[in-house]
């Protein structure tokens, strides 16, 4: 981040996010604007940074974060351009994430403001150091995110750019192994003020042959009203791009962040967010320690806001599922002040209050019925506007819209008898969520139904006219014109009677088209 630690003063005195691979899942994930984990269940980031690179020796920060309600720490480690955080200390760090429940985001210092700052890294030097952690990194991918680079570039112009640059570091990544979920910090220190992030995200990830990256964005002094904040967030809803806010305050040097704004924001968009920072601040900006001099019962008025407070870590926190915790099961709140205006012959627009929900609305049905009889889905929406089209003159219509969630409110589940040679199986999917343009099935759970073993399966069904599958997990999934068959993996193919496992996909669909796969038939091998 672009303030100042106590230990950075001598070198700083002088200066003021789509579709799933068609792999099987490793660990944590991207899935269209979410983070899933390996089962598919949503994981929303909440919790705090800590500067462990300048103070390793408060290991016990991570037990006093988890209490604090937190559910992710992003790690700071430096590679060399401070101590470097050698293997058997990142081994470390790992090992008290995991011993304390939390998601472990490991980020690289070092890349602070190249372009502007003396002594920066650039994106390639951080992709060496992590290269050279592999070996403690490797197996951790449900419990670790590899945080490349922190505010990778200053304000400065620089050759390569922030979008070559951050490519070629997730592609080498990849090429050396990494199977993890990846994030990437905007340039501009971090706020992307320039829209650098934003307008490119999409060519990022398409770098990466496992689609597995998340964009982290910092929100200090540039998102000072509620309106920037919420246009910067709806770019990446509208692009259907995975973020979060990697970083913000609520208080900084360059102007005052809106930070109940962004707290809000996050919390009905189901957005991961990651205050800045435990404690260890200083260079005039000892303001952002949430805890004073690391003492966990000492909370500071930003710690106070951020943990404690409306639509803060401990009211919104849920522990990853690895961990055993829980994921989202309550529906959101049912959307008011539904009203229509602009009404012509042929259409109208319809508009709403917002929704709320323990961990963020994804968006809303609009249902449509005639003056009489039962409702149906017209389509769906991100925000909480809708224009319907294809009305006809002189006719009456209802309207009613309901919010979803990362809940199981609005799943549909199918189950059908076993197709030839499927006497031994059943197959049930579930509709895990939805956006306006595409969806995710998961689990789709495949039961040995005989009363043996059995060494495989197959799975076929049958996609809506228009919809392509874009990805899948925990199974070889081929299409055949609109017959999509998943068969199993090595792992995954021998079922014990009454067994089962799981797989699941991503599709994409033309923007408002509700149908979803049919026919789903099961068969196995003996």
């Amino acid at each position: 981040m672009s303030m100042r630690i106590a230990a950075l003063l001598a070198l700083l005195a002088a200066l003021s996010l789509v579709p799933q691979p068609a792999s099987a899942a490793t660990g944590l994930r991207v899935g269209g604007t979410q983070i899933l984990e390996a089962n598919g269940s949503p994981f929303v980031m909440r919790g705090t940074n800590h500067a462990h690179t300048w103070y390793a020796s408060r290991t016990s920060s991570f037990a006093a974060i988890k209490a604090a309600g937190a559910n992710t720490v992003r790690v700071v480690l430096s590679g060399g351009r401070w101590t470097p955080n050698t293997a058997d200390d990142v081994a470390g760090v790992i090992a008290l994430c995991k011993q304390n429940r939390l998601i472990c985001v490991l980020e690289n210092h070092d890349t602070t403001g190249y372009g502007e700052q003396s002594g920066a890294y650039t994106l390639d030097q951080a992709v060496t150091y992590w290269i050279g952690l592999k070996s403690v990194l490797t197996g951790q991918e449900n419990h670790v995110v590899v945080n490349i680079g922190n505010e990778p570039f200053g304000n400065n112009a620089v050759t390569p750019g922030w979008t070559q640059a951050t490519s070629a570091a997730v592609t080498r990544l990849r090429e050396a192994g990494f199977e993890h979920l990846i994030m990437v910090d905007a340039p501009n220190w971090g706020q992307d003020w320039q829209g650098v992030m934003r307008d490119n995200a999409a060519t990022v990830l398409a770098a990466d042959p496992r689609r597995n990256v998340v964009f982290s964005v910092h929100m200090y002094g540039v998102y000072d009203t509620a309106a920037e904040i919420t246009a910067y967030l709806d770019a990446f809803r509208t692009a259907g791009l995975p973020l979060v806010i990697g970083e913000f305050g609520h208080l900084h040097s360059d102007g005052d962040p809106d930070e109940d704004t962004i707290l809000a924001q996050a919390r009905s968009r189901g957005l991961g967010y990651l205050g800045w920072s435990w404690s260890g601040n200083g260079g005039g900006v000892e303001y952002l320690d949430q805890v004073t001099s690391f003492d966990p019962a000492r909370l500071t008025p930003w710690g106070e806001r951020l943990f404690n407070g409306a639509d803060g870590v401990r009211a919104t926190a849920r522990e990853a599922t690895i961990y055993g915790g829980g994921s989202d099961t309550g529906p959101p709140t049912a959307p008011t002040n539904l009203a229509a205006s602009g009404v012509t012959a042929s259409q109208a627009a319809l508009s709403w209050t917002a929704s709320t929900d323990d961990t963020g609305v994804t968006g809303y049905d609009v249902l449509r019925a005639a003056a009489t009889g039962p409702f149906a889905v017209a389509g769906t929406s991100a925000t909480t506007r809708f224009t319907a089209t294809g009305l006809s003159p002189s006719t009456t219509y209802r309207f009613q819209v309901r919010a979803r969630d990362a809940a199981v409110s609005n799943t549909v589940t199918l189950t059908t008898a076993g197709g030839s040679g499927g006497d031994g199986c059943t197959a049930t999917a579930t509709v895990q969520s939805r956006w306006g343009s595409g969806y995710v099935v998961q689990p789709i759970t495949v039961t040995n139904t005989g009363d043996s073993a059995t060494t495989g399966w197959t799975v076929t069904f049958t996609l809506p006219a228009g919809h392509t599958v874009t990805g899948s997990w925990n199974a070889a999934v081929s299409v055949s014109g609109q017959t999509v068959t998943a068969r199993n993996l090595a792992y995954n193919g021998r079922l014990a009677p009454d067994a089962a496992t799981t797989f699941g996909f991503q599709a994409g669909h033309p923007t408002g088209d509700t149908s979803t796969p049919t026919g789903y038939s099961c068969a196995t091998a003996p």
